[in-house]
């Protein structure tokens, strides 16, 4: 069964946004493309115009001006001010607006009072789309946010499906003066977790989502959801071989650094929430740890520091335009068969 995980989301947007009349959703013109026209349907895009047909009324609480900037800015400074917000981004062209982004949540670091967090929904990066260029650079800018993570209160999540997304976006609201970028596909995906998986994983960092014995275990530690789809092929090949496997979605890298990696204890409202070194070798503990994803490889810094495996790390290179996502990963190196390759060398 596949659902997308960006409408699940929406669902849960527009009702928070009709129970809080404060509430406002910023984009520039990518709800309709990134599955989440629920959204402007329930709280319709702020007009001087009444429109039913195209979701606009004076009263919205979408704002849709053909600018991230004004997007960032906005959606951010609300949040600096005590008003939810969330910034929506189609194909990460929210590169021009991150620097604002960033201002305001390292703001939010030296903030002597609570206030609700910025939160962020980018759909459609590059390997979803198979584009190449500026305008869809979700590997570059995830470059950006695991620079960030050692802040102490930015959270880039990655929910591997739509029951995650709601975990995520649940628990990004209940959250004080962070920022916390959700990144999702917009294609329908398969359900691969439960809502008390995606809580556990929050907390831990991680959860697995497969495991089996054989006579070496191989493991692969995946960020995003579309790149789990050529990593539980490689593990069905790598079991037929008779290795074990174990697939951990990474869902929120930055509980995976070490306390000392990070400066949350200078933060106003401290987060020093890590897995401790029992959890993590029950995660990613093996004779070898592939870490796999679609963006930049520096997001699975916190693993890699701490694993003692033989270990490596499969990721973005470069763009090319493609007809399809797969065409687009097998570009860089992200297939079944580059997985299995890799793994039973790490092995031998």
């Amino acid at each position: 069964m596949s659902k997308f995980a960006t409408t699940a989301m929406g669902r849960l947007v527009a009702y928070v946004g009709q129970k809080d009349a404060q509430y406002l959703v910023t984009n520039a013109d990518g709800n309709e493309a990134s599955g989440i026209a629920n959204i402007n349907q329930g709280l319709k895009i702020i007009h001087p115009t009444e429109d039913p047909l195209y979701h606009q009324s004076p009263k919205g609480q979408v704002y849709e001006p053909l600018s991230e900037d004004a997007c960032a800015g906005l959606a951010v400074g609300l949040s600096l001010m005590g008003s939810r917000s969330l910034w929506c981004s189609y194909e990460s062209f929210a590169i021009n607006g991150l620097p604002i982004w960033q201002t305001v949540t390292q703001a939010m670091a030296e903030l002597r009072r609570p206030t609700p967090s910025t939160l962020t929904l980018f759909t459609a990066g590059a390997l979803e789309q198979g584009r190449n260029g500026w305008t869809h650079q979700r590997p570059e800018i995830e470059a950006y946010f695991a620079a960030m993570m050692r802040n102490g209160n930015v959270f880039p999540v990655f929910p591997p499906d739509a029951n995650s997304i709601q975990v995520c976006y649940e628990w990004g609201l209940s959250t004080v003066n962070k920022g916390v970028v959700i990144t999702a596909s917009k294609s329908p995906l398969p359900i691969r977790t439960t809502l008390a998986q995606t809580r556990q994983a929050l907390q831990d960092g991680a959860i697995a989502l497969k495991e089996s014995t054989g006579r070496k275990t191989i493991v692969f530690a995946v960020i995003g959801d579309m790149t789990l789809m050529p990593v539980f092929a490689a593990a069905t090949k790598l079991e037929a071989e008779g290795f074990g496997v174990r697939v951990v979605s990474v869902v929120s890298p930055r509980r995976l650094y070490r306390p000392s990696d990070v400066a949350w204890d200078t933060c106003s409202e401290a987060d020093g929430g890590f897995l401790d070194d029992a959890g993590f070798d029950a995660l990613f503990g093996g004779d070898a740890l592939l870490g796999v994803t679609g963006g930049a490889s520096g997001m699975l810094e916190p693993i890699m520091l701490r694993s003692t495996a033989q270990r490596d790390t499969i990721a973005w290179k470069r763009g090319e335009t493609t007809a399809s996502a797969g065409e687009l990963m097998a570009f860089n190196g992200i297939t079944a068969e580059n997985l299995v390759q890799r793994a039973i060398e790490l092995v031998r």
